[in-house]
């Protein structure tokens, strides 16, 4: 163990933060930001990027980085320490790039590339996007090899793009590394410790002077942390002073925050060491776990888990035992005014969490059945719920037991009755999406589940959730895919994902020409199944949500692939959204001779789109649609004439059919 280490005591073995701590959005369970240590957010959306500049202290070399990253279809390789931000400098030298206008910021992509599985379609950069490309969590040679394959794969269409890449390299793989990437390597130094404290404490409207930073152990931690954990110390100071608990001044605030990073998991070890009971330390965990809840609530999870783990009541009476209070009392827990229980000893919570689950390794399967029934204790409200389960997250994630929290996702969502998703259930898959070691884990889980057989609705939804609200914003064309499957099949769950990838489609035109190249695929090889595929393109390629300027190439053939296919129902909205269109805005009507082309002179397919016209002009009797339809019979005319030309026999008009 490493001076470093002994310093910064609370779970060094997390990922390396971005410099800002750990945040969730979690969607549509009523909970804000909520600031969290052991879990890093792969989420990079613009707001969360402003966040992180607010907070950022450049590190040695960043100056060197951002003039290489200025000029298109740069990729700049950063080589830095772990624990130095590296990480947030890499998103920072990606956002410049738009803050210095070198970019729209509305326009170009800024996302994650997948680095420890494979991307399920290819990578198509645009000018001026911008793209993460994150190895630091790799630490074997074999992984690092595939990784470096898989950037010079990222690489080419990035330069020819004129796109921009930053790759954050794995520490200690410098023996491994490709000599090619040498000439794109920069160096980066560890940021000056004080500064980054500082600049966190001063967002938090922290009022003190340079002085108040200059004890001792302070100094030693701001020389010696990983970034999070300084994040981590400001954090803590401010929870100290909204606590109220801890003094009015700056100093005592301090004072707390630095025992609470240096000394917590000493002070749990040595009092689980002297509480020897299997009643006296599950309280202690049940209270770690549902911190700032009702006496009642806490008694309750008490029990249950006592019964989970098998602990025998005790044979007398209730009236008979030590109280409840009395117990409480002895493991140094407080009930506010409130009659909600706390710790006195701030963050002690959070170290009783992690020592349980670094210690007791034999009951982490037992500890997520508690949970399984704990979490939705009637004393709970949404977001008590919620905390719950990002708690049981953090150490079922820090500890390498991502199923365990998947397993609790999978029971939620498939109990949750009605059409709404389980809170719990989407706040827990949210949580393992958004972990940048284990992310993938849960994005493999997904797949599968979303492409396997039979789905409760419960799940159904909360996948497309999760899709539409997490993954779509850290990798979209990955969204998009799960959508998909879960779009295809029957029920009420699957014409919500339907929506939801209609909406993912919507947001900007390379996934709506993703989407639909990958339905024309689907169609094309699969003719049995194309159904549920062939209904998705036609929507997608209504007039309402084709982009603008129609792109009438592509939708040439596009609408080739929906006429190839035998008449249906499904050709009349289709149709009549264009006659619509080329009625209300003269510039669409060009679609009417592409639409007929489209047909590629199919007799039957014309015929269709004649009875179609006949039947919109006369729904609603008005010149512009007469005007309208009769240009649309022209067209079929000509594609008729052309048709029994080349056949040899005379010609057949519309005008005749009329």
């Amino acid at each position: 163990m490493t001076e470093q280490d002994r310093v910064t005591v609370n779970d060094p073995r997390g990922p390396v933060n971005n410099g800002e701590g750990h945040q969730y959005v979690l969607y549509g369970v009523g909970a804000d930001w909520m600031v969290r240590r052991g879990v890093e957010s792969l989420r990079i959306a613009r707001e969360d990027r402003v966040r992180l500049a607010d907070r950022f202290v450049p590190p040695v070399g960043y100056r060197v980085a951002a003039d290489r990253l200025e000029k298109p279809g740069s990729v700049v390789l950063l080589e830095a320490p772990p624990g130095s931000g590296r990480r947030a400098a890499a998103i920072m030298l990606l956002h410049g790039l738009g803050e210095d206008g070198g970019a729209d910021e509305e326009r170009v992509r800024f996302e994650e590339l997948p680095a420890t599985e494979k991307d399920e379609t290819p990578l198509a950069p645009g000018e001026g996007d911008r793209f993460l490309f994150d190895l630091s969590g790799i630490a074997d040679e074999e992984a690092y090899a595939k990784a470096q394959r898989r950037l010079a794969v990222y690489r080419s269409p990035v330069q020819e793009a004129g796109a921009h890449m930053v790759v954050v390299l794995p520490s200690g793989m410098e023996h491994a590394h490709s000599p090619d990437l040498e000439p794109h390597t920069v160096p980066l130094g560890r940021p000056r410790g004080v500064a980054v404290l500082t600049r966190h404490l001063r967002m938090d409207r922290m009022a003190f002077h340079s002085a108040d930073l200059g004890s001792a152990d302070v100094q030693r931690l701001c020389d010696r942390s990983p970034m999070r954990e300084l994040a981590r110390l400001a954090g803590l100071v401010k929870a100290a002073r909204d606590s109220g608990r801890f003094g009015t001044n700056f100093a005592g605030w301090l004072d707390q925050a630095v025992h609470a990073v240096t000394d917590r998991a000493g002070e749990v070890g040595r009092q689980v060491a002297t509480v020897r009971t299997a009643p006296e330390r599950a309280l202690l965990l049940a209270t770690a776990m549902f911190e700032e809840t009702s006496a009642d609530t806490v008694y309750e999870a008490w029990n249950g888990l006592m019964k989970t783990v098998g602990h025998e009541e005790e044979a007398t009476t209730e009236l008979a035992r030590t109280d409840f209070g009395e117990r409480l009392a002895a493991l140094g827990i407080e009930r506010d005014p409130d009659g909600r229980l706390r710790f006195e000893r701030l963050a002690y919570a959070d170290a009783v969490r992690t020592y349980f689950w670094a210690n007791f390794p034999g009951v982490r399967g037992n500890l997520r059945d508690w949970i399984d029934q704990a979490a939705g204790l009637r004393g709970l409200t949404t977001d008590d719920g919620v905390n719950v389960v990002v708690r049981f997250g953090e150490r079922s994630l820090a500890v390498g037991r991502p199923d365990h929290l998947f397993d609790l996702v999978v029971r939620w969502a498939d109990r949750a009755t009605g059409v709404s998703c389980d809170p719990r259930a989407v706040a827990a898959l949210e949580l393992g999406l958004s972990h940048e070691r284990l992310g993938g884990w849960f994005r493999r889980r997904m797949y599968e589940c979303a492409r396997s057989g039979p789905l409760s609705d419960g799940l159904a939804r909360v996948l497309t959730a999760a899709c539409l609200q997490n993954l779509g914003a850290t990798h979209p064309d990955q969204a998009m895919v799960r959508l998909h499957y879960l779009a295809v099949r029957k029920g009420e769950a699957a014409r919500e994902a339907r929506e939801a990838l209609l909406d993912l489609a919507g947001r900007d035109r390379r996934l709506y020409r993703l989407l639909i190249n990958r339905l024309r695929d689907r169609i094309r090889r699969e003719p049995r199944g194309a159904e549920p595929h062939l209904r998705l393109l036609t929507v997608l390629l209504m007039s309402e949500r084709v982009p603008d300027p129609p792109p009438w190439p592509d939708l040439f053939r596009d609408w080739g692939t929906v006429f190839s296919q035998p008449p249906t129902e499904l050709w009349n909205p289709l149709v009549s959204s264009w006659l619509n269109a080329a009625a209300r805005d003269g510039t669409r009507e060009m679609a009417l001779g592409v639409m007929v082309g489209a047909t590629h002179g199919r007799t039957a397919a014309l015929h269709r789109l004649y009875t179609i016209a006949c039947d919109w002009a006369g729904t609603v009797r008005h010149p512009s649609r007469a005007a309208v339809a009769a240009l649309f019979w022209q067209h079929i005319d000509h594609a008729q004439y052309a048709l029994t030309e080349r056949a040899g026999a005379g010609p057949r008009t519309t005008e005749e059919a009329r």
